[in-house]
């Protein structure tokens, strides 16, 4: 089984830009939930602190950026490690 790289990447970066997206908008109706995801994402994301819409919209896509590499990266280990990367027959 070979994994599309460029997919997966894609896949991952929607999945996880969404999903700190989701968390960061139900942060702003409900101030209390997701806040120690939320420093946590802050700490990792240079440019990201916990606030207003805007910030949500800088950790959606650093989110996104993130996912879509760390996606990309996991296909292509996989093929490497799994042989079906290579181009031998």
């Amino acid at each position: 089984m070979h994994l599309n790289p460029k997919g997966l990447g894609i896949t991952l970066g929607v999945v996880w830009g969404a999903g700190v997206f989701c968390v960061a908008v139900a942060h702003l109706i409900w101030p209390g939930y997701g806040g120690a995801f939320l420093d946590f994402i802050a700490s990792i994301y240079p440019g990201y602190h916990v606030g207003g819409f805007g910030q949500a919209i800088v950790g959606t896509a650093y989110g996104a950026l993130d996912g879509g590499v760390g996606g990309a990266v996991i296909a292509w280990l996989y093929n490497v490690a799994s042989g079906a990367g290579s181009t031998a027959s």
